[in-house]
Order: C-alpha cells, then structure tokens, then sequence
C-alpha cells in the first residue's frame, strides 16, 4: 500500500510551523510523536461534550464518556489481539505499567535466591524497578549483554536462564540504538525453563504489528504518545490468568466491589488496576490514534519508514566525522550518532536554531552509553510524516556544526 505523504503531514497542524525562522523539521519521534487532528478533535469532543467521570453515573454524560473510554480499551484490545477487554490495563504509561508488574507479580512471586534477566539495552524504565525489587527481595538481577553492532548476544541467553529465572524483561525495540530484538524467540526460551516475560513496546508499537497472543508474552507495555496519541496514558496488556493471580497496585475508587472496615473486596479485571479517576480523555485520544495507524496500515508505515532509515544511513555512511552508535541488522527509524569534536548536547543546541529538532543525551539508556564508551549521542528518530527533505536538512545542519567547531 502506497501512502500520500502530502496527506499525512497535513493531519498533523503542529508540522506546519517555523522555528527560528526556519521549516520544522521534527526528527524527536522516538521521545514522542505528534497528534494527527482526529485525536485532538477526539479530546476535545470529550471535554466540550461528554465530560463527566466513568462507570458511576447514570446520566446521560456519563453514560456517554463511559462507551468512548470502553470503547478505547476495545480498539486497544483489538489491536494487540487480546484474548479479551479484560486483558487490556490502562496506565499512566509504559514505566508505571513496569512498575505495576515489578510491584504486583514480582512482589509476590520473586524471591531470595530467584533470578531476574534483562538486557544490556533496556530502557532505564525496565531497569531499576527490577533493581529495586531484587534489592527488596534478594533476588539477583543479570543482563543479556550486546556486540558492537547493538545487537543482542544471543547465545548467552541460555547460559544465563536456569530454573531460578522468574522474569525476562526485553526492549521490543531499543529507544537508544533502534535495534528490534527477536522477541518471540526470546518469550519462547524463557517459558522453556518456566519463566515469565515482561515485552517493553513503547517504541515497537507504532512501527510493528504486535500480536500478543502470537508472540505468547505474558506482559506487554506500551505508551500512547508514542503512537500518536497523548501523554499520561498507556497500557499493560497481560494473560488474564496473571491478572487474576496479581494483587492490586493502588487501591480506592474504582477498583473495588465492596468495602467495609473488616474487609474489601476487589473489582473484576480490568477494573482492580485501574485505582481512582482514570484519564479518560487520554484513553479516548489513545484509542483513536491507534484508529489512525489502523487507517494508514503496517505495510505503508513499515515501506515508509525503511526508505526513511536507509536514505538516512546512506547519508550518514558517507559524512565524514560521524559515527553511527547501532547498526543492528533488524533496525528501524533510529539514526544514533556522535560527531567528532562537538558534543552531542552543542549539536542539539546548533541544529534546533537552524529548525531541526533531535534528541542528545543518554536516552534513559546510561549502560548504551557505557557500553559504546559515550558520554551520550545525537539521536534523529523519523516517523510516517517525515520527508527526504527533511533529512536533507538534518545533514545541512551537522554540516554546519561541524564548520562552527572547525
């Protein structure tokens, strides 16, 4: 499927503006995508329209917040292939969605002696809540490492699970390196030695089809504003047998049937994670941008993207001084680099003033760094409505950074 990318750029207002005088050109889609109109208009519906609060009342506004906040968690379900509504957690976001696994399952399944296995790539969101248990339990946390390329070792995989691995935590695709990990077969050894694992997809998500039941991952997590949709809200899809077993994570409003000063007594899944006013504007904004990627497709936004990645990489091979930080063979919409003689940070500063907006730093990645011997990296992460121009414009700009520093 061909995409018309002139009609793309078009649902998305906040494109069509300069910076500095210059064309934006938004190459930050790895730290958060922009909002098509759909779901701002969809936001917007709710609060000039329906809003009122969720599941309590039994007025009109109420009844009609209640169907597009269910309805959000349908169209989530759906789109993860699910095996029901009931699997679908709404969270603030990917990390609290981490952290209420670490807390609930890890909290009552983890113990001293036990093993928790991660990789040398994840995020800092699915490294320290797994720090903070194991400390709290005993438990003893290990690490998948990587070669130079950012790809994962996979033979050591089997030599670190053993019978006392009670969790794998792994990237879906690395924020810092773009690297896609070869999930499914990772969930598969895992289970073989009967252990859980967590799938972090905040970045996989908008670029990948994800099919939970295929994949057979027993927790995946994700966040809405980086497929389009807004901050605050995201999602911990999990096997409802998980669930069941699981304590809450917060407790008060909403996620409870009965309460007395002797004893309380739980809602029904989905509703026992979901403690207080949930953000029903985000899950509403989060279900129809997920309309939106279901309307554009998997195969024009994949086609569109790796033209956009290799057009970049080409670029990048060829520019003198740069050295690109991951170049895994399974690799999507992130170009990772540093420029001889110009800090990261400086490049950051100098290429926003010509209107090129990219990410410096560690990426919450500090190990990625550590690994790669960087004090962080200029990273430029493309998205559905970037443009070849556009990264010509990020090259005119490194260009000119590289004249500055001489």
């Amino acid at each position: 499927m061909s995409m018309d990318l002139n009609a793309v750029r078009a649902d998305f207002p906040i494109l069509s503006q300069q910076v500095y005088g210059k064309p934006l050109v938004y190459l930050d889609n790895a730290a958060t995508t922009q909002k098509p109109q759909s779901v701002i208009d969809a936001i917007t519906h709710y609060y000039e329209r329906d809003n009122a609060n969720v599941h309590r009342g039994v007025h009109a506004l109420s009844e009609r917040a209640t169907a597009a906040y269910e309805g959000a968690r349908k169209t989530i379900a759906e789109f993860f292939n699910t095996r029901s509504v009931r699997e679908v957690i709404f969270t603030r976001g990917t990390t609290e969605a981490i952290n209420l696994v670490a807390h609930s399952w890890g909290g009552y399944n983890v113990r001293a002696g036990d093993e928790v296995l991660i990789t040398h790539m994840e995020h800092h969101s699915n490294i320290v809540p797994w720090q903070m248990l194991c400390e709290h339990v005993g438990a003893t946390l290990k690490v998948i490492p990587i070669n130079e390329k950012g790809e994962l070792i996979m033979e050591s995989l089997d030599e670190l699970l053993s019978e006392r691995t009670k969790l794998v935590g792994v990237v879906h695709m690395s924020n810092a390196l773009g690297t896609i990990n070869p999930v499914a077969e990772i969930i598969e050894r895992a289970h073989a030695v009967g252990a859980k694992v967590l799938v972090d997809g905040a970045q996989a998500a908008a670029h990948l089809p994800v099919d939970v039941q295929a994949l057979d991952a027993d927790f995946y997590v994700t966040s809405a504003h980086k497929m389009y949709g807004p901050t605050g809200i995201g999602v911990l899809v999990a096997k409802e047998s998980l669930l069941q077993a699981m304590p809450p994570y917060q407790s008060g409003g909403d996620m409870i049937r009965m309460v007395t000063f002797e004893k309380t007594e739980y809602n029904d899944l989905p509703y026992k994670f979901e403690a207080g006013t949930p953000n029903i504007s985000g899950a509403i904004g989060f279900g129809r941008a997920i309309e939106y990627i279901q309307e554009i497709g998997f195969d024009a936004i994949q086609k569109r993207e790796k033209e956009l990645l290799a057009y970049s990489t080409a670029k990048a091979e060829a520019f003198e001084g740069l050295r690109q930080i991951g170049t895994a063979k399974e690799k999507a919409c992130v170009l990772s680099f540093v420029l001889n003689g110009v800090h990261p940070h400086d490049l950051g500063t100098i290429l926003d003033r010509e209107g090129v907006a990219i990410r410096a730093g560690h990426h919450c990645a500090m190990p990625v760094m550590d690994f790669f011997k960087v004090p962080a990296t200029a990273r430029a992460s493309f998205s559905i409505y970037n443009t070849e121009a556009e990264v010509d414009a990020l090259f005119a700009a490194l260009k000119k950074a590289q004249e500055i520093f001489g």
